[in-house]
């Protein structure tokens, strides 16, 4: 696929820039489809589509994490691990301001604010994930170990079926 059969995203030039690796994967969006659509249309397991979810621990306070398409996070689990009271998901327009992206097209990748990285401890033993390249139907195959990589991930096991 050239890069003109592919959005030239804030993510594939953080990418690029980082030189990681990466294979484009478009798909048919649907809204509210989730990781099942990019499963069935991409033929690849649910396990190994990887949702981008903004979480925090107060109204100032947000981080990343990611996690398999076909789980959830436990948010008590989460809180524990990080040593808080609570942890929930920010909304959707906090969303949206934080990273720069639609929801549905949320990237770890060239965000407009830089925010910690929590990842489910099991995508690191992957031998490759699909993640949002930034734009809404738009994913990328990468090696999970580059996002190790790239940002000062902290490994969490709090998935849930």
């Amino acid at each position: 696929m050239s890069a003109e059969e592919y959005p030239i995203t804030t993510g594939v030039r953080f990418l690029r820039d980082h030189n990681v690796p990466f294979i484009p994967r478009l798909y048919a969006y649907e809204l509210h489809g989730g990781t099942s659509t990019a499963s069935r249309e991409l033929n690849m397991y649910e396990h190994f589509i990887i949702k981008t979810l903004v979480m925090e621990t107060d109204p100032r306070n947000q981080f990343l994490i990611l996690m398999h398409g076909d789980k959830e996070v436990s948010v008590k689990q989460l809180a524990r691990a990080m040593g808080v009271k609570s942890v929930n998901p920010a909304s959707e327009q906090t969303a949206q301001r934080m990273k720069g992206y639609q929801v549905g097209g949320i990237s770890p990748f060239g965000t407009k604010q830089k925010l910690p990285v929590y990842i489910e401890e099991t995508i690191m033993q992957l031998p490759k994930i699909l993640i949002n390249g930034g734009k809404r139907g738009f994913l990328v195959e990468i090696d999970p170990q580059e996002i190790n990589r790239v940002f000062a991930v902290m490994e969490v096991n709090v998935a849930i079926s």
